[in-house]
């Protein structure tokens, strides 16, 4: 059966750090790409980190420098490690993934950063 399970979220302070976990059946992490989106409160769900089966990455702007993606292929996980946490990074992540033209999600784990 395809899924993704995320773990890791959690509270964090501002300017703390994170590390998500998403395992995925073998079926999705064959595919073209992995990755994370976030969605917070009343906004719609976007995309913020991309890595190929080759270990390219991507991301949106607003996570550059500060989040970092990666994928253990012997073990179908892949990562987020987040730095320097702000309050606007509040959003329940969702593991993502491609294959054959079909997107699969996550049901999400929750980040929230405050003090």
């Amino acid at each position: 059966q395809a899924q993704l399970v995320e773990s890791g979220g959690g509270l964090v302070q501002p300017g703390g750090s994170l590390r998500l976990s998403c395992a995925a059946s073998g079926s999705i992490f064959s595919g073209n790409f992995m990755g994370w989106a976030s969605q917070a409160p009343g906004k719609p769900r976007e995309l913020i980190a991309l890595i190929s089966r080759s270990g390219m990455t991507n991301y949106t702007d607003s996570v550059k420098g500060r989040f970092t993606v990666s994928r253990d292929n012997a073990k179908n996980m892949v990562y987020l490690q987040m730095n320097s946490l702000k309050p606007e990074d509040t959003a329940v992540y969702y593991c993502y993934g491609i294959r054959w033209g079909v997107s699969y999600w996550g049901r999400g784990t929750q980040v929230t950063v405050s003090s």
